[in-house]
This record gives C-alpha cells, sequence and structure tokens, in this order.
C-alpha cells in the first residue's frame, strides 16, 4: 500500500533531495511513498484538505508560514503525522521541542544545516521515521495552542515506600511528557527518572521546558546527581542515564551510550540498573509511547518481583511499540490510557 507524503520546505533543492530519498533508489522500497511538495507553511495548508497526506515532513524555518505555524494549524484541521526535518543549529533545538510538544512525532536534523548531498546520511533514518509515522495515532488539538495542562494531582498521603519511579518513551515522548509530568504533586513520594529517545542537543531544552511547567523540579542528567524528591532527572540525550549507588544514596548519572542496546537513553539499561541497586518491589515503572521494545523486557523483570508497572494503552499512544511489547509479555501491572497514568502514578508513588 502507497503512503502519500507531502514534503514541506521553502528549498527547491531540499523538496528535490527529499522526494529523491523518498522515491528513488536506496532504503525506500519501490512504489512504497508518493511524494507531493509545498514550499511553505501556507502552500502546505492549502493542500492539506485535498491531498490528505498520510504523512508530512516539515521544515521549520520558512518564509510566508513558519513550520511551528502551519504545525499548529494541521494538528487542529485535520491531525496528521509530522516529522520535523531540521537543523541542528543551536537556536533551532528549542524551536524543535516545542513542535514535538506541538504534536510532531519525529524529527530528522539536517546534516550541517543546509541542503546538501550530505541528506544522504541520513536518508535511512528518514525512510524510518516516516514509515514509523505512517502508523502513528493523533489526537486534534485548539488551533495554535499547545495542549491545555492539567493541574498537578494532589497528594493525599505521607511518603511509602517507592524508591524510585522509572519513565521510559521514544516517539511521540516529548508531547506526552509535556501533558504528564505537569500533573505530578510536587509532595510525589520518590524521585523520578526518565529515558526519552532523544539526541543530546535537545535533552537541555526539553528539560528547561519542563521545568516551567512542573511542580516538580526539572533537570538534565549531565553529571553525576543525587537523587532527591520533588525533582525529575532526564537522561541526557545521545547516551545512557543509569542508576548507582553511593553511600549517601542513590545517584543519576550519564554515560556512553552502550553497544549492546539500540536505542539512547537506553530504558532497558536505566531499569537494569535500578533493579540492580534497589529492591525491585520498590519500583514503580512507566513505559510510553514509542517505537520497538526498549525496556519491555526489564520492566517485566520488575513486575514480576514484585514492582509496579504501566504500560501506556495502543488507545492513546502515538506508536504502541514499547508499551505494547511490555503488555504481550505480561509485564505491565495495568495497561492504561495516557490522560490516566498520572493520576495512577500519584496514588501508587506517595
Amino acid at each position: 500500500m502507497t503512503t502519500s507524503v507531502l514534503v514541506v520546505d521553502d528549498s527547491a533543492l531540499m523538496r528535490r533531495a527529499l522526494r529523491t530519498i523518498l522515491t528513488g533508489p536506496g532504503p525506500a522500497w519501490n512504489g512504497e511513498f508518493e511524494v507531493h511538495t509545498a514550499r511553505n507553511g501556507a502552500d502546505a495548508l492549502d493542500q492539506l484538505g485535498r491531498l490528505r497526506p498520510d504523512v508530512i515532513t516539515l521544515d521549520l524555518t520558512m518564509p510566508v508560514m513558519d513550520g511551528l505555524s502551519c504545525l499548529a494549524e494541521i494538528m487542529a484541521r485535520q491531525p496528521t503525522p509530522v516529522v520535523v526535518v531540521s537543523s541542528l543549529a543551536e537556536r533551532y533545538t528549542q524551536v524543535t521541542v516545542e513542535a514535538l510538544e506541538l504534536g510532531a512525532v519525529d524529527y530528522v536534523v539536517k546534516p550541517g544545516g543546509t541542503a546538501s548531498a550530505n541528506l544522504e546520511e541520513v536518508a535511512g533514518e528518514l525512510v524510518t521515521k516516516v514509515r514509523a509515522a505512517s502508523c502513528a495515532h493523533l489526537r486534534r488539538t485548539a488551533s495554535g495552542r499547545t495542549p491545555k495542562m492539567p493541574s498537578p494531582i494532589r497528594g493525599t498521603a505521607p511518603p511509602g515506600g517507592v524508591d524510585l519511579l522509572l519513565i521510559g518513551c521514544s516517539t511521540g515522548g516529548p508531547r506526552l511528557l509535556s501533558e504528564l509530568l505537569p500533573q505530578l504533586p510536587a509532595s510525589l513520594g520518590a524521585p523520578v527518572v526518565v529515558a526519552q529517545h532523544i539526541p543530546a542537543a535537545f535533552t537541555g531544552p526539553l528539560a528547561r521546558r519542563l521545568d516551567e511547567l512542573c511542580a516538580l523540579r526539572v533537570h538534565e542528567v549531565n553529571r553525576s546527581m543525587a537523587v532527591r524528591r520533588g525533582h525529575i532527572y532526564l537522561g541526557r540525550g545521545s547516551a545512557d542515564v543509569v542508576v548507582a549507588r553511593r553511600t549517601d544514596g542513590l545517584i543519576v548519572k550519564t554515560v556512553p551510550s552502550g553497544a549492546d542496546y539500540s536505542w539512547h537513553p537506553s530504558v532497558s539499561r536505566l531499569v537494569a540498573t535500578a533493579r540492580r541497586h534497589c529492591d525491585p518491589a520498590r519500583l514503580v515503572c512507566a513505559l510510553l509511547t514509542g517505537m520497538g521494545d526498549d525496556g519491555a523486557a526489564e520492566m517485566t523483570a520488575v513486575h514480576r518481583a514484585g514492582g509496579r508497572t504501566i504500560a501506556e494503552s495502543e488507545e492513546t499512544a502515538a506508536i504502541w511499540g514499547m508499551p505494547g511489547a511490555l503488555a504481550r509479555r505480561g509485564g505491565a501491572s495495568v495497561v492504561l490510557p495516557s490522560y490516566a497514568i498520572a493520576s495512577r502514578l500519584a496514588d501508587w508513588v506517595r
């Protein structure tokens, strides 16, 4: 079955290069993608209703209508999976994080930030992410606005028997984190450690954005850090985040990405190190939207050892890969839609 893709970029050279990757010889299957193009956000919106594309690739810096404005309108009018194709230049990383919060399911970094032959370096990544995006589930949002953040859930009991709350996510994760984490109360009874698959350039801006939204303090793990209640620790991208123990208590630290793990920061490695240094019965884990099965085996082991685990349901997950793998293994204490996860976590982690 052919996937219809709308490529939105103000550079004719970039539009041509993306079309070639998606339709020419290479990582795409013959005839897999039918490609249409738009030269800016306004042009894309004019074509949206007529083409009804399965996936949109979207540049963020364009004249007439920029990518963020276009993305907000797409999600309000006709929610469509969007893969941002953007520069990694420092001034664009925050904009890319905003795009992921608005509902873009994934991103591809332009090599060197320009339309060049170097785009072939990310051809395989682009095809894989467009292919995955075609299966994503999306929700409509209010035009021009990020999703409304619910108020934090009230804590109703003193701290209990949980050492750590571990959260793993990938494709679609930044948007979900920006909805879920602000609901956790400042009185939450355990530190939170998050492994979100993302490049290193994006974790700092994402952590700062989440810190603005949350009752809990949010930090990027870029060194060894003692873990404390009232804090969320976001693993640095393109590396792994692990749990260790010192004489004065638990710490989290960033370590080079392990060759034995396919995605980074690795959820599997995070949970495995937490099990090594904590009683698994004192762990709470949540596995959210994302491709693959990262974290599923390790969270299943936590569940079998008496810990509590949540898998996001297929109903709300942008990609039901990771949480689906946990559910199929029988490793989920409960399978819940995204809007019910924060209240269950707040109830468990008192």
